[in-house]
């Protein structure tokens, strides 16, 4: 009898809190996006505090978590993500079962960029709309510097747009290069050995 309705030769390597998280937030971004994008304001600011929850969670399993979802796992050093997207180039990357060195990077770039683009739509909804948690704490911010915020709110939100396709674009290289289905994979939980 297989253990924990695994396939012969798969191991579980993402567990249910990180494939929660992971698409939790894909559906939370998209939403967010479309909100912005249609003056649906209300909506929006929830998603914004839902992708803030998210993001605080994760940071908490990123310490606490299953193996393969602490950052320690596959956090590593600038030479070694260097080292890694080079073996990418050259068509023989070592395969990972957990985030490979370049998968890490963009983990941690991701998830600051979300953390400061949530940031900026709180000060935004603070500075702006006179709503929101931080509302008492930027009470003599001048219009300037309120307009100035939204804009850095957009530019993130741009930025992880071009992080976004980047990412796709390494999950689609990896699957093809490992001959695994990484997508498969975050649904599941499990790769092969």
């Amino acid at each position: 009898m297989v253990k924990n309705d695994l396939q012969k030769g798969e191991i579980k390597v993402w567990d249910l809190f990180i494939r929660f998280f992971h698409w939790t937030l894909v559906l939370s971004f998209v939403s967010a996006y479309l909100t912005s994008q249609s003056g649906m304001q209300n909506t929006h600011v929830l998603i914004g505090y839902l992708v803030g929850v998210l993001i605080a969670a994760r940071l908490i399993w990123g310490k606490t978590g299953s193996s393969y979802a602490r950052f320690s796992n596959f956090l590593y050093r600038p030479g070694v993500v260097f080292e890694y997207l080079d073996s990418i180039r050259k068509g023989h990357p070592v395969r990972y079962l957990g985030h490979n060195p370049a998968g890490g990077m963009m983990v941690l770039v991701l998830l600051l960029f979300l953390t400061f683009t949530t940031l900026s739509g709180l000060v935004v909804e603070a500075v702006i709309e006179f709503d929101g948690p931080l509302l008492g704490m930027f009470s003599g911010v001048s219009d300037e510097a309120a307009y100035a915020v939204r804009e850095l709110h957009e530019w993130l939100v741009n930025g992880l747009l071009v992080l976004i396709s980047l990412h796709i674009l390494g999950v689609v290289l990896a699957s093809r290069q490992h001959k695994e289905n990484l997508v498969r994979a975050m649904i599941t939980g499990r790769k092969l050995k």
